[in-house]
């Protein structure tokens, strides 16, 4: 039967590999402090559009209808369930949550309506959370064997600018939107789409050394947040041309990229939340699999039943009780061997007649292809 199209499958050691990729994180976010927190797939629509209906993502998200005829949506993101979440907590509320996702989007061979989103938040937050919040990335990253490279920039800083180029309102939006494809168009392109707005100028202002940005209240903003990162001992580089999210960051955002990709692996940056000022990042984990230098140790042995299934049962579960990854299998050696190379199981282990005599199992080594009688 064909997949839907923009879903996938994962089986066998991708699947462990992504399993493992989870895990770190979880791990990692743990170590700052984290709690996890668990949500519905399922919501009702208007919640999930809430307040951000002019976020892209919205007009994207899966719709369905109950057959009590009620306007429901698969969740596009976490975070506008924290609003729900966030109720009675003790602030800062710091949470984090790996799960699915779904839009309802063009797909392309690394774009999928189906994937996993692994978000740490903090509701209640300053720039010291943010650069927390980026030794934290900094730290998972590395824990992955992905060398990051963390660019950040301020969306205050952003409208400063445009506001200083007399950029009206109106257009602000559509003007950063343009500058948001710095990278997929080129900058002929870019700098026509410009001039509709009368911003030519903007892209050249993003151009300028530091002694520019200096003269704007918000770069301020900016340069405490790079402080506080070097008390974590993390670098992180200015980069005026990132956007993220139009409709709802109003302060620092925080791309990661690694060396020779183009596309971001982890987002986020400070929104404010039902009046709270926060701040969050995403992490993708069909991205981080395609770089993730990590190896999943798969330990299993296979005991196969040479007409000696109650010992070989017996010895099954008294292994698994000692806490080893065990298959078991009736029926001729051959095929038995031929599944093991299948699974890259690297131990065999064979329970007959003569093995129960001797009170010792032939077990063979399918690396080395050395045998050998064990007391197990």
């Amino acid at each position: 039967m064909e997949l839907v199209k923009g879903f996938k499958e994962y089986t066998g050691e991708e699947a462990d590999k992504r399993q493992r990729i989870k895990g770190i994180l979880a791990e990692t976010f743990k170590k700052y402090g984290f709690e996890l927190a668990e949500t519905p797939i399922l919501e009702y629509e208007e919640f999930v559009k809430g307040e951000n209906e002019k976020d892209e993502a919205i007009s994207d998200i899966f719709k369905l209808q109950d057959k009590g005829k009620r306007k429901l949506a698969l969740r596009y993101e976490f975070t506008f369930q924290l609003k729900r979440l966030m109720k009675n907590k003790k602030l800062p509320y710091k949470r984090y949550q790996i799960g699915e996702v779904f839009r309802d989007e063009p797909t392309s061979t690394n774009r999928f309506r189906q994937f996993t989103q692994c978000d740490v938040d903090i509701i209640g937050s300053t720039v010291k959370d943010e650069a927390e919040l980026l030794a934290l990335v900094n730290e998972a990253m590395n824990n992955l064997g992905i060398k990051p490279v963390i660019l950040i920039n301020n969306r205050k800083l952003l409208n400063e600018i445009l506001d200083s180029e007399k950029i009206k309102d109106k257009d602000k939006e559509q003007v950063m939107r343009e500058i948001d494809k710095i990278g997929k168009l080129s900058e002929k392109e870019i700098l026509q789409n410009l001039k509709k707005y009368k911003a030519e100028n903007v892209l050249k202002d993003l151009k300028k050394g530091e002694s520019y940005f200096r003269k704007f209240k918000s770069y301020s903003e900016v340069l405490e947040l790079m402080k506080y990162c070097s008390y974590y001992g993390i670098r992180v580089l200015f980069s005026p041309t990132v956007i993220r999210g139009l409709s709802y960051y109003n302060g620092s955002v925080f791309e990661v990229k690694a060396k020779d990709v183009r596309e971001t692996l982890v987002g986020g940056g400070s929104y404010m939340f039902d009046n709270v000022q926060s701040t969050g990042i995403s992490f993708g984990i069909e991205r981080l699999l395609l770089l993730a230098k990590i190896k999943v140790e798969k330990k299993e042995s296979l005991i196969v039943s040479l007409g000696q299934d109650k010992e070989a049962i017996n010895l099954s579960q008294r292994l698994r009780a000692k806490g080893k990854n065990v298959l078991l299998l009736f029926g001729k050696p051959s095929k038995a061997l031929d599944f093991a190379n299948s699974k890259n199981i690297q131990e065999v282990i064979f329970v007959g007649k003569e093995e129960i005599k001797k009170g010792k199992y032939k077990v063979k080594d399918m690396k080395s292809g050395k045998e050998e009688y064990k007391k197990l």
